[in-house]
């Protein structure tokens, strides 16, 4: 079975291949020759998520799938939510999105945070959304070499190491994108 992700991040692609069955192919927005930088216009994951996937079906007719994912801070107000990849901004730099996250939490108290994951998904003639999501705590400090994006400083409830010190077998036992593809996995698996 060959299922299209409809992205160019190509840590997700790698880190969504470990987390499937070898009879599912996961391919990327690359691999069908589409450079195109979907624009992410929407205000929630949601929306986010059915904006890119919409735009595979519509113009490729190719059943597919797409993901946002965000950081939420409780003390943000839900921030940096939706902007999480651009939140110190347009040029997508995961240490001056720390450094933002850290600059403005500070003086808060509150560093409770999860990082929640929602997929839409165009199989066949139908529609689904999966979400995932994983609780968890801010440090003010950078642990570990693994994982990407805000892994150096997110402690998920019930371990005493970040995602990027606990490592892809760990992670992808209990991350927010491992509990969406779970969720999309089960409904393939009906299908």
């Amino acid at each position: 079975m060959k299922l299209l992700f409809a992205t160019h991040n190509q840590n997700k692609v790698v880190e969504l291949k470990k987390l499937v069955p070898k009879y599912i192919d996961i391919f990327s927005l690359t691999d069908i020759n589409c450079h195109k930088e979907i624009e992410e216009t929407g205000k929630t994951l949601e929306e986010n998520a059915k904006i890119k996937a919409d735009f595979i079906k519509y113009k490729y007719g190719l059943d597919c799938f797409a993901d946002d994912s965000g950081l939420e801070i409780e003390a943000l107000n839900g921030a940096p939510g939706v902007y999480s990849a651009r939140y110190a901004g347009e040029e997508k730099n995961n240490a001056s999105n720390i450094q933002k996250v850290w600059s403005e939490l500070e003086k808060k108290g509150n560093t409770n945070a999860c990082f929640r994951s929602v997929f839409y998904a165009h199989l066949g003639s139908k529609t689904y959304t999966f979400e995932g999501r994983v609780d968890g705590n801010i440090i003010f400090n950078k642990k570990g070499k693994g994982g990407f994006g805000y892994d150096p400083i997110f402690i998920p409830v019930g371990y005493d190491k970040t995602f990027a010190e606990l490592g892809d077998v760990i992670k992808n036992k209990i991350s927010h994108r491992a509990k969406a593809t779970q969720s999309l996995l089960d409904t393939l698996l009906r299908l």
